[in-house]
């Protein structure tokens, strides 16, 4: 689907009209193609006193060829493609000056669609009242940077536990190559929780899937179609599973990609056991579950008959509970396995006339928040993303005024793209992410819905 209003801003009559009315203003995003470097300038690193992450930071990425800048020696003239800090060694509100003191004078100094990251220690391993009060501060921090850079430019803060190997470059470097590239360009103001897990570099950053066993739901179409083709890319095996009725769209996906395709509804009775047997006859395991079939039948809950109710429910969520039951009853997910379910940010906010939809993903919110603790112990992450205003052809069936409302009240003043929600959802499904575990990251370019 074409977004006119964007593509009409780009023009240079487009960029007089905008500037004189003072109308949203799309940026053009810098998305991913392999073989892309992380940042198209170098990345300013500075750090609170005390602070323990800078040194692994710092090598991480020198070591993904990032050019690293000090800002004790920095010309007032630089241009950079990212500012990085370390605030873990902020422990009382009074030290929040630090960041202020980095971040004001290099504020107009980020070149379009860079990145701002801001690592700090989750409030609740504090290890005390004022240093939780502090660290819980940068979170408004961060989410206010993403609305006020403008150009693209992402903001998110990185909580990473003190414990454990979370702060180690393996645990870490996923996270930080995803926010830094053009892989998260719909992701701006997200916390999200680096712990401990078994987190495993791959031989090549462009293939980080190679050799893993992946199935997708609801792969037929629009963002189902989009996981299949870039799990494929990241070097996955792509199981792609959706209902029989889209069985030709379905093997034109796994044909593509060099996948196979299994045509099955998944809220049939045994639909758990066959899937089951068929992941275990052709692959002996399944690393990656991603929950992406989801349907919606739209409604105002007073007008909304059982059967809207219930067959979303089913779908969108009961369905995944039985699947994961199966598929871990069997250990067909191994350790080291990863589970992503598709949310919606309806389940974080709620939407009118979608009160079986918003049910539905706020319970997949719930399957996170539960599974990813229970499964800690077995080595297995859990993980959401939460996706706003798509590109899709859903959204193109949405009355005019309102598409474009969706479109422009997010901080890129634009809609996003599936692919952006397959490269969140490929970063999660990444052995090398397995120290992110239990988060629900939103792809909505910062929504003002649920904000």
């Amino acid at each position: 689907m074409t977004d006119r209003y964007a593509s009409f801003v780009q023009s240079g009559a487009g960029r007089t009209l905008v500037k004189r009315l003072g109308l949203p203003d799309p940026p053009r995003l810098r998305r991913h193609t392999p073989g892309d470097p992380l940042l198209t300038g170098p990345a300013l690193l500075g750090a609170a006193a005390g602070g323990r992450l800078a040194e692994p930071v710092g090598a991480i990425l020198a070591a993904a060829g990032v050019e690293l800048r000090d800002p004790a020696t920095v010309d007032a003239q630089a241009r950079f493609g990212a500012l990085v800090y370390d605030a873990t060694g902020v422990t009382d509100s009074t030290q929040l000056r630090q960041l202020y003191d980095f971040l004001h004078p290099h504020a107009r100094s980020v070149l379009p669609s860079g990145r701002v990251i801001v690592l700090g220690t989750p409030p609740g391993e504090c290890g005390s009242p004022r240093e939780a009060t502090a660290q819980r501060a940068l979170e408004g921090l961060t989410r206010s940077i993403g609305k006020e850079f403008g150009r693209g430019v992402t903001a998110q803060l990185v909580h990473v536990t003190p414990t454990g190997d979370a702060g180690t470059p393996t645990s870490l470097e996923a996270t930080l190559r995803f926010l830094l590239s053009g892989r998260s360009a719909y992701v701006s103001g997200q916390v999200i929780r680096v712990g401990a897990g078994r987190a495993q570099a791959p031989a090549d950053w462009d293939r980080p899937l190679d050799g893993q066993v992946v199935l997708v739901t609801g792969a037929a179409r629009g963002i189902g179609a989009a996981l299949a083709r870039v799990l494929a890319r990241d070097g996955a095996q792509v199981v792609a599973l959706d209902v029989p009725a889209a069985g030709d769209e379905l093997a034109e996906v796994a044909n593509e990609i060099g996948g196979s395709a299994v045509q099955l509804d998944l809220t049939a009775p045994d639909a758990p056991n066959r899937l089951a047997g068929h992941l275990a006859g052709r692959h002996g395991r399944v690393d990656v579950v991603v929950h992406n079939a989801g349907i919606t039948r739209d409604k105002t809950l007073g007008r909304m008959d059982a059967d809207r109710w219930d067959s979303v429910i089913d779908v969108n969520l009961s369905s995944q509970e039985r699947i994961n039951d199966v598929l871990l009853e069997r250990e067909l997910i191994p350790p080291g396995g990863r589970i992503v379910s598709v949310s919606s940010i309806a389940g974080i906010a709620g939407n009118r006339g979608q009160t079986n939809y918003a049910t539905s993903k706020a319970g997949v919110i719930g399957l996170v928040d539960s599974l990813a603790p229970a499964l800690r112990g077995r080595g297995i992450s859990v993980n959401a993303v939460a996706p706003g205003f798509i590109e899709t052809r859903m959204t193109a069936r949405i009355p005019l005024l309102v598409r474009e409302a969706g479109r422009r009240m997010n901080s890129m003043s634009q809609g996003g793209l599936p692919v952006d929600v397959a490269e969140t959802v490929g970063w999660l499904a990444w052995p090398a992410s397995a120290a992110v575990s239990g988060n629900v990251v939103r792809v909505c370019g910062q929504s003002l819905l649920g904000a």
